[in-house]
């Protein structure tokens, strides 16, 4: 067996690859829900200045923990601190938590995308559609399994040929189809409001729950604290200038978040009449409204298919990082190849998304804490196990093994231009507003606070 870890071939494959698991379905359908629930333009603007200052700190933290060790996120914990080896454990389980549900909703998107292709559109912008769909024993479950395949497929071939290979093809044309649709769909007659709702701060909108829904989009958007970025990082050349390529993977994020908003809050603004109501959150945006409006449109199907490619691009790009953090996971711990890695995560996912994705039709009766399967999921992964893992991230480099350890593997490609500032962010602001994340979306997860 060849136990000789991967890499990427140069910094650009490492940028985009981890760029591409950045962007995902949080930034094209979380991100402008929250910009039009929170006040447009101050949303915005609060959200850019978290990005360079809580994200940078947090991404640029595990990206040089995976670097320095060269091994994903249990044997990196452990090797930074034995103390804290239930941390890598920790932060491992998400990535065993998101993928089979986040492959089920992939699964919804190459349905769209060929409904909208084969001229279906008008179809499936009716009212019952997305519900027919989603509660049938079959069809959704067989959309999961192509879309899991196609994922499975990119994994099995490696860091350079597979991810790397798909990530330099993806990335880009995501951003020409997101730039193409944005430019369409800010030209339609009436988008000028929108528009004008998105891109201009009203500060007399602002408001601490402002602050906590940006700082929670952004933790979600970056693959924080679920082993990810621990694990691109160890397949990272020492080459390549850590603190540069994280900045370039935060504008990559920060871009396609910002070009989603203009694709649909301007287009919703149209359709409904200014109703910001109409930017419903999760599903019911990307699977029933959007449709609507891309139906409204002249060259509707065309319009459509082109946005659900986008969005299946987006949606691939962060399911094979996920898989290839559970991938890498069994190799490091059990010193498994790669093919027979891959082959059982892929079983396990089948498995596991198989009875997540019938959660919506013939197992709808299971709720746990009265929530669906995959909304239950949902909430222990992204509202509880991350920012737990994010917090004790920062409590074990910043207090216990020391800063110095990211600052020096920073340094080995130069001088840390932030290192003060890095250290109080990590130290100190960061865990605080990690807290204030974990106590907002529980509380708003459970009912005990309505926002």
């Amino acid at each position: 067996m060849d136990k000789k870890r991967g890499s990427f071939s140069n910094k650009m494959g490492f940028v985009l690859a981890a760029a591409g698991s950045a962007v995902g379905l949080g930034n094209l359908w979380r991100f402008p829900y929250l910009a039009a629930k929170y006040g447009g333009g101050i949303f915005l603007l609060v959200y850019l200045i978290l990005a360079v200052t809580l994200g940078f700190t947090l991404m640029i933290t595990e990206i040089a923990i995976g670097r320095k060790t060269g091994l994903s996120a249990v044997g990196a914990f452990k090797t930074l601190d034995k103390r804290f080896s239930f941390v890598g454990y920790l932060a491992c389980i998400v990535p065993f938590i998101i993928t089979p549900y986040y492959c089920v909703i992939g699964g919804w998107v190459v349905k769209y995308f060929a409904a909208f292709l084969s001229g279906q559109g008008a179809a499936a912008a009716g009212d019952e559609y997305f519900n027919g769909f989603i509660s049938q024993p079959v069809s959704p479950v067989f959309w999961f399994a192509l879309y899991i395949m196609i994922t499975a497929v990119v994994v099995i071939f490696g860091v350079e040929k597979g991810i790397e290979k798909a990530s330099r093809i993806m990335m880009p044309l995501l951003i020409v189809l997101t730039i193409g649709i944005a430019l369409f769909c800010i030209t339609r007659p009436g988008a000028g409001e929108g528009l004008k709702y998105y891109l201009l701060p009203d500060f007399s909108r602002f408001s601490a729950t402002t602050v906590l829904a940006a700082m929670g989009q952004l933790f979600y958007s970056m693959s924080l604290a679920m082993g990810i970025m621990i694990t691109y990082g160890s397949y990272m050349k020492k080459n390549s200038s850590l603190e540069k390529s994280v900045r370039q993977i935060e504008i990559f994020d920060t871009a396609i978040a910002f070009l989603a908003g203009l694709m649909i809050i301007p287009s919703v603004f149209v359709f409904s009449g200014g109703d910001e109501a109409a930017l419903g959150k999760g599903p019911s945006l990307m699977f029933v409204t959007l449709p609507k409006v891309f139906e409204d449109m002249t060259l509707g199907n065309v319009i459509g298919a082109a946005f659900f490619l986008l969005v299946l691009f987006a949606a691939l790009t962060s399911s094979i990082s996920l898989m290839e953090t559970n991938v890498s996971i069994i190799q490091d711990k059990l010193g498994w190849g790669r093919k027979k890695s891959t082959v059982v995560v892929t079983v396990y996912v089948l498995i596991l998304g198989s009875i997540v994705s019938l959660g919506f039709g013939p197992l709808s009766f299971i709720k746990l804490l009265g929530l669906g399967l995959l909304d239950f999921f949902d909430f222990l992964s992204n509202s509880v196990l991350m920012p737990i893992v994010a917090i004790l991230t920062c409590i074990c480099i910043g207090h216990f093994v020391g800063s110095k350890t990211v600052e020096d593997e920073v340094e080995i490609n130069g001088a840390f231009k932030v290192k003060k500032f890095y250290r109080i962010m990590l130290k100190w602001i960061a865990p605080i507003c990690l807290v204030l994340i974990l106590f907002f979306a529980v509380s708003e997860a459970m009912g005990w606070i309505k926002v």
